[in-house]
């Protein structure tokens, strides 16, 4: 059941492509909440909106926040403009869209693939930060897409850290696919937002990942991340290259997921099955370093794949360097080193598969 409350919003904070931050008081208590204007129209100090409290209510950590479903006595006219394909899907808060598959049909349909462009597939939104940083840096500046799935947030504007990805020039571009919405482009599938990233943005390197607020339980099959699994295929049936990028923490207090998480070995012995580049990150623990080789090794993931040591760490200076601040569960690299030089590494790899992809990639069609 969906939890609805009435509030006031007592104050408007800060503003990012497709959403905007709000203090809104509930029951006596001002507390945060979140409106997405293409949705709900603009909201102003002193409206009365209803608020969806599910969220907060459940106690949830990335999902947990109030999020407006309308304001009290304000209609909204449509903005979308001629686009027919709708997300959200009959929901009450289904948007229609301008898709890449209608503004660029012929296009598409001659289109040759992605031509050897490597894909990065990411199990965590937060990765996406490391990967692009580290195929920046390796790449030799490479142009870095994001294709952001459906797997979690479908509202691209819930991510802070898309915005300061492109502020940061690390991120040269933003489809949202499936149902999720707001980026720059909007795909109807993972396979027109990879062709759209190389078509129509000229990508070098894509990182595929879903939002924030990444779904999941304590189960092998039921979490959104093993979608990554099926990107790589998709990346490989396109004629992509495609990268996975391993989650690795040694600071997580779940066992499931210390040195090389149950998740990465899911992915790549049971759903991905074409042969990929594993980029292994190198840790400098010695007894990290074997956790993890082992992990791979009693998965026989090196039967499967091609094992690539790689140093991640020129993702986290890149990073570093740009200004940009990252945290996952609230661990940045400092804290979880190995989770960051994981992704980094993924990055890494993949642009230096962009520059020597660089010498002989055709044209876009």
């Amino acid at each position: 059941m969906i939890r609805l409350r009435r509030g006031v919003v007592t104050a408007v904070g800060a503003a990012r492509p497709g959403a905007r931050e709000l203090e809104v008081e509930l029951d006596g208590r001002a507390e945060p909440a979140l409106a997405y204007p293409t949705l709900v129209g603009t909201v102003r100090r002193g409206d009365t909106v209803i608020v969806n409290t599910t969220a907060v209510g459940l106690g949830l950590g990335t999902g947990g926040v109030h999020l407006v479903v309308a304001v009290e006595g304000r209609e909204v006219d449509d903005p979308s403009g001629s686009g027919r394909v709708v997300k959200g899907r009959y929901l009450p808060h289904q948007i229609a869209v301008s898709s890449v598959e209608e503004t660029h049909r012929d296009l598409f349909e001659g289109s040759r693939g992605l031509r050897q462009t490597p894909v990065v597939c990411a199990p965590l939104h937060s990765m996406v930060a490391a990967v692009a940083a580290g195929a920046k840096r390796a790449g030799a500046g490479s142009k870095v897409v994001y294709v952001m799935t459906d797997g979690a947030a479908l509202a691209g504007g819930f991510s802070r850290l898309v915005p300061r990805l492109r502020d940061a020039g690390l991120l040269d571009g933003w489809i949202t696919c499936g149902q999720s919405f707001g980026g720059e482009l909007e795909a109807v599938t993972v396979w027109t937002g990879m062709l759209a990233a190389v078509e129509i943005l000229g990508a070098e390197v894509i990182v595929l990942a879903d939002g924030p607020g990444n779904l999941g339980t304590d189960t092998t099959w039921g979490v959104s991340a093993l979608g990554s699994g099926n990107a790589l295929n998709a990346a490989h049936t396109l004629g992509g290259k495609p990268v996975p990028s391993l989650r690795i923490s040694f600071a997580d207090e779940r066992e499931r997921h210390r040195g090389l998480s149950h998740h990465s070995i899911t992915i790549l012995r049971d759903v991905c099955k074409v042969e990929v580049n594993v980029p292994v990150p190198s840790l400098s623990d010695e007894h990290q370093r074997t956790a993890v080789w082992d992990a791979l090794r009693s998965a026989k993931l090196e039967e499967t794949h091609h094992l690539v040591e790689t140093d991640g760490q020129p993702a986290v200076d890149e990073l570093r360097d740009r200004g940009v601040h990252v945290t996952s569960m609230g661990r940045g690299p400092e804290e979880d080193p190995a989770f960051w030089l994981g992704a980094g590494a993924a990055g890494v790899l993949a642009g230096r598969m962009a520059v020597a992809n660089r010498k002989w990639r055709p044209p876009p069609s």
